[in-house]
């Protein structure tokens, strides 16, 4: 892999940890009561303004990890990379911020199974 594809990879976890945490991160604040009495239409703003960072770094990583654009990877490639990476970055957020989620040996298996999906992503038809 090139450094494009490293700085691909890096970008996308960055983008992921905004993410997850605009997605998931107002459960916590609210289970914290900080934000408790806030409007669902509050709560949506506030992990809009959480989002948009997440776009800052996943439209740069996606444009230069393309391969139309000079990167290693193929769409396909890249989205695979993504849901690991939002797996990844979701189990550590999980498992910090919410102490009373487990990862059990079932998410274990699904983990072990998404790795294979990027080893079959990653590898090279065979020519017909």
């Amino acid at each position: 892999m090139n450094m494009k594809g490293l700085y691909t990879i890096l970008l996308l976890t960055v983008s992921n940890v905004f993410m997850i945490t605009a997605w998931y991160g107002h459960l916590k604040l609210q289970e914290m009561n900080l934000i408790s009495r806030w409007s669902l239409a509050a709560v949506i703003l506030f992990s809009w303004m959480l989002a948009l960072p997440e776009y800052c770094f996943q439209v740069p990583a996606n444009r230069m990890g393309f391969v139309a654009n000079g990167g290693p990877f193929s769409l396909i490639q890249l989205k695979v990379i993504q849901e690991v990476l939002t797996l990844i970055v979701f189990t550590v957020f999980a498992v910090l911020a919410f102490p009373g989620e487990h990862f059990r040996w079932n998410h274990l298996v699904s983990f072990v199974l998404l790795v294979g999906a990027v080893y079959f992503a990653f590898l090279k038809p065979a020519a017909a």
